[in-house]
This record gives C-alpha cells, structure tokens and sequence, in this order.
C-alpha cells in the first residue's frame, strides 16, 4: 500500500496506537475495557513535553493529531467513545460492542441467524385500520328515527294489503283496523322522513324531479302517492257517523266508494312502499347492506305483511282474522327465509348481522317470528293468543328493522369489511384473467 495514500497512513497510525496502548485501549467506550476496569494509559514524556509520538517507522507523529476524530479524519479510534465525540463536539456513538436496541430475539435468548442479534422473520398480522385511525368509510349519519322510519314505512303498507283483504271478502272489522293503522302508520314515516331531513321544505323540494334511478326519489313519490290514497280511505271509515241529510250527508254517501277506491290504490302501491327501503339500504356503499341487495327487499316484504297480520290479529275478532293468518305465515316464511340469508350467504359481510347490537335485534326478531305464527295457527278460537300473537309479529318486526340497521352501521365502522372483500375480488378477478389467458387459451390451443 503506498504511504502518500490517505487510507494506508490512516492505517499505520492504527498499528502505532495498537502496539503503545494495548487492544484493551479501543475496546469500549470512555477509555474501559471489556469487564468496566478503567485503564490508566502510560505516561510518555514526549508527549507530556508536548513532542511528538514516535511512529512504527521512527517518523514522529505530531503532538496534536494523534487524537484524530470523524470531524479530521484522523485516528478514529477515541471518537469512537463517549468522551472523543465530546472533544470532537459530535453526538455520542454507540460502541461496537453493544448490540443495537430494538432487535427482536428468538425464544431461549439467541437472536436471529446464528445467534446473533437480527430482525425478526416472521411477519406480524395486519391490521386494518386508516389513516388517523378513522374508518375507511364514513357511517351514515341516520338515526334512530330511519329506523322508525322503516318500521312504520312497512306497517303502513302491510295494514292497507290487510284492509284491502278485509275489503274484498267483506270483513269490515279487518278492513277498519287495517285502514286506521295505515293512515297513523304512513303519519308517523312522513314525521320522521322530515326530521331527518331536518326542514319539511326539503321533502317539498324533492317533488320537484322524478328521477328514476334514485331510489330515494322514487320513494318521495311512492309516499306521496301512498299518503293521500291512505288517508282517504281512512277517512271513510268514518261516513257511518255522518248525518243522513244535508251536506255531510252528500258526504256520508260518496265517502264509501270513494274509501274503496282509495283503498285499493294504497294497496297497489304497498308493495313498492315496503321493498323500496330494502332498495335504498342497498344502494349506498355500506358493505352489509350493499352485499345484501337481493336480501334486503325480501325481508323488508316479509316484515310488512308480517306487521299488517299482526294489526288483524289484535284488533279483528277471530271470526274475522283468516285473511290475517294466512298473511302472518307469508311473510314469516319471506322474513325468516332473508334473515337466514344474509347472515349465512356473505361470509365475512354476515358477521354484523350476527355479533353485537344487530346479532341480538335480529335473533329476539327472529324468535317473536316463530311465537307470533305459532299462536296465530294455534289461536284461532281464543281471542287472547290471537292477540299475543299479533303482538309478538309487530314487534318482530321493530327488531328485524333495527337489526339491519345496526348491522350496516357496524359494518362502515370497521375497516376490515372494506378492505378483505375488495382483496377477494381483486383475487378472483386475477384468477380469471389468469385462467383465461394461461395455456391452451389461444384461438388455436397455443
């Protein structure tokens, strides 16, 4: 190695520091040796007169440089300790002796390969959370009262179906119950449409346009539609006690016809009025309602007619209740069937419908269900269970409402249910362009 060079000069002071003061002089840091003995190194008189420090090769060494540092590049043996980084104005280094902090270790103390200190192999689970720790997705801000809003959306339609039923096979019991209802019902969803809307300006505002692919447009029109027909028949239940002359009597006699037109009107648009909430539900990018789309309506129908029988068993006498039976069964078999479909169809997406606030909403809906159609078949000449039954359907139905609720509001909650859905069907997708384009995809089997 030639002299002139810097790294060959570097070197030979090295070996000059090595064979004076002893390997033990660089072993750790502030001057130590290896066991925490502090060594006192030999005076020189040389170097206390301020001389020089002879080299290997009799070549003195300047007093001055034979303490280099990072900063001079000279020597870098005490800059390598605490005290040469305070001469050197440098922050601290760690010694070569030390191992790093922060190296995982393997069971029984050793390190990574070969029992050294190295990082660890295995890769820690994900979790899946976002930036800040906010979800992916924002949750709907709806509250309680969208829920009551789906429960009393359904109740309205399922009475009119009950009074049209009662209608047509001459059951005024049926038909008065069922028509009462379906005006409070309808009521109380315009009440809580509007306060979640916050101004009733605003449900005016959307009658301004009928766009055909906006699910919560077609549905002002649908209440809007539904509403008046409602209360028209409503009203008519009560031409019996109108006088019989004058005016209210002109009144007492175009009431009934027109209460049966109206009637029916309500009862054809009840079906659009109780699945088109399951539609709006599953048309927002909520996972569990999104996945749920086939679902959603079905158990929205179910729930309704199941809520409407409920209205005939309690308020009909059990003479007249048949029409109510043979509902409570049909839409028990829609809701039960839903239910069972979207906690058991959507794999990952299913677990909100099953754990926490929305598990226990929908297994109590689920319950009330069977009790209200068991005693329903069971009770038809005691007018107690009959009305038991009709009890247990209407508030299966409020749990069945809620339970979905709740579940597509923990499912934007979590992050978990947006990202491994999205990686499974990157995942398949990727698999079928692979299976497409692989070997033998060719026009000529090339």
């Amino acid at each position: 190695m030639s002299p002139d060079r810097p790294v060959g000069d570097l070197f030979r002071r090295f070996r000059e520091r090595l064979a004076v003061e002893g390997p033990h002089r660089l072993g750790g840091p502030g001057g130590q040796t290896g066991h925490g003995a502090k060594v006192t190194p030999t005076p020189d008189p040389a170097r206390a007169a301020g001389g020089a420090w002879p080299g290997a090769n009799g070549s003195p060494v300047p007093a001055g440089r034979e303490r280099g540092s990072r900063a001079t590049a000279f020597d870098p043996g005490p800059a390598r300790t605490d005290a040469g980084a305070r001469e050197a104005g440098l922050a601290p280094y760690p010694p070569r002796d030390v191992e790093p902090a922060g190296r995982p270790r393997r069971r029984g103390g050793r390190g990574g390969r070969g029992g050294r200190g190295g990082e660890q192999l295995n890769v820690p689970p994900a979790t899946f959370t976002s930036y800040y720790g906010r979800p992916i997705l924002k949750a709907p801000v709806w509250k309680w009262d969208i829920a009551a809003y789906l429960f009393s959306g359904g109740l309205a339609a399922g009475s009119s179906l009950l009074a049209a039923g009662g209608q047509l096979t001459g059951r005024p019991a049926l038909r008065r119950a069922g028509r009462t209802t379906s005006l409070a019902a309808v009521s109380a969803s315009a009440y809580f449409l509007v306060n979640d809307l916050g101004k009733p300006s605003r449900f005016h505002h959307m009658l301004r346009v009928a766009k055909l692919t906006s699910p919560m447009s077609v549905g002002t029109w649908i209440l809007t539609t539904f509403g008046p027909a409602a209360g028209v028949a409503a009203v008519a239940e009560a031409a019996p006690w109108l006088p019989e002359r004058g005016l209210l009597g002109l009144g007492r006699r175009l009431l009934p016809p027109a209460g049966n037109a109206a009637g029916l009107v309500a009862a054809v648009t009840a079906p659009a009025l109780a699945t088109y909430t399951g539609v709006l539900l599953a048309d927002t990018a909520v996972p569990s309602w999104h996945e749920a789309y086939p679902e959603l309506p079905v158990i929205f129908a179910g729930s309704a007619l199941a809520s409407g029988a409920g209205v005939g068993l309690l308020a009909a006498p059990t003479g007249q209740a048949g029409p109510a039976r043979r509902l409570a069964v049909a839409g028990a078999a829609l809701e039960l069937w839903g239910a069972h479909r979207v906690e058991t169809r959507m794999g990952l997406l299913s677990e909100p419908y099953a754990t926490g606030t929305a598990g226990k909403l929908l297994r109590a809906g689920r319950a009330l269900t069977a009790a209200g159609v068991a005693g329903a078949l069971v009770g038809r000449r005691s007018r107690v269970l009959s009305a038991l039954s009709g009890g247990a359907l209407l508030a299966a139905s409020v749990c069945t409402r809620f339970g979905i609720f709740h579940g597509g509001g923990a499912s934007a909650k979590d992050p978990k249910y947006t990202v491994v859905p999205q990686r499974e069907r990157a995942q398949r997708r990727a698999d079928q362009q692979t299976h497409v384009s692989g070997p033998g995809a060719g026009p000529n089997g090339g």
